[in-house]
């Protein structure tokens, strides 16, 4: 049984951002020499997800995947983008507190609170089986990492856990 353990950088911008990311999880694939067992593709933060989907040809004027932005005006419908302070509880004066006081942050980057609760609805990873040195995504199937947290650009981390033999 092996282990193997990678870790890529991706950079957001303004906006939900959406990373398609299948090239760097065959890339750790194939790395890891490893050809049966378990792929796992993990978001550390808690304002991004890993999801598996299909690939969707077009795209709107910012370039944005149609099967992408249909799952983004559904979410915006169960978590509405967090505009102002008070339109959720979180954050609140303790947190704001904590936040430019303690990490430097200044207070309109805790309006995120969509962000949060959209990451925890989708999900922040995928386990994919991995047979005869090829993942099982299907005909269509795509890894993609959402950064769900619109408030500034970031650097992210999309980490891959590969178990198997």
């Amino acid at each position: 049984m092996g282990v193997y353990h990678a870790c890529f950088e991706l950079h957001s911008g303004a906006g939900v951002h959406f990373h398609e990311v299948t090239a760097k999880v065959q890339e750790a694939v194939a790395a890891s020499r490893l050809l049966n067992g378990l792929v796992v593709v993990y978001s550390q933060h808690t304002t991004c997800s890993v999801m598996l989907q299909e690939e969707s040809h077009d795209q709107t004027y910012h370039g944005t995947k149609f099967l992408l932005q249909d799952m983004v005006n559904l979410l915006e419908k169960v978590s509405p983008t967090c505009r102002h302070e008070g339109q959720y509880l979180h954050p609140g004066p303790q947190h704001i507190d904590h936040a430019t006081k303690n990490l430097g942050e200044e207070a309109s980057w805790s309006l995120n609170t969509d962000a949060h609760l959209r990451s925890a609805l989708m999900g922040r990873s995928e386990t994919i089986p991995l047979v005869n040195g090829k993942m099982e995504l299907g005909e269509f199937g795509q890894v993609y990492f959402i950064d769900f947290d619109q408030v500034r650009n970031r650097r992210r981390n999309l980490r891959i856990q590969i178990v198997g033999e």
